[in-house]
């Protein structure tokens, strides 16, 4: 639980999607976790949306080639 009180359950298909959603809106967008990171490029090339990923010791950055 966090301070709320609230359980906190993080969907990676759902913040996936939401990074997703801001390449699409030309803005980068960061992944760390390798299972996010897959889901991204899987997403992204479904889509046709052509990036440049950074890859770096920590993570992914996304960023559109447009």
């Amino acid at each position: 639980m966090d301070v709320t009180g609230k359980d906190m359950v993080l969907n990676r298909k759902q913040m996936a999607l939401k990074k997703v959603e801001k390449v699409k809106n030309g803005l980068s967008a960061f992944a760390e976790s390798k299972e996010v990171i897959e889901i991204i490029r899987k997403e992204l090339e479904k889509d046709g949306i052509d990036v440049y990923e950074d890859i770096t010791e920590i993570g992914s950055w996304f960023i559109p080639a447009k």
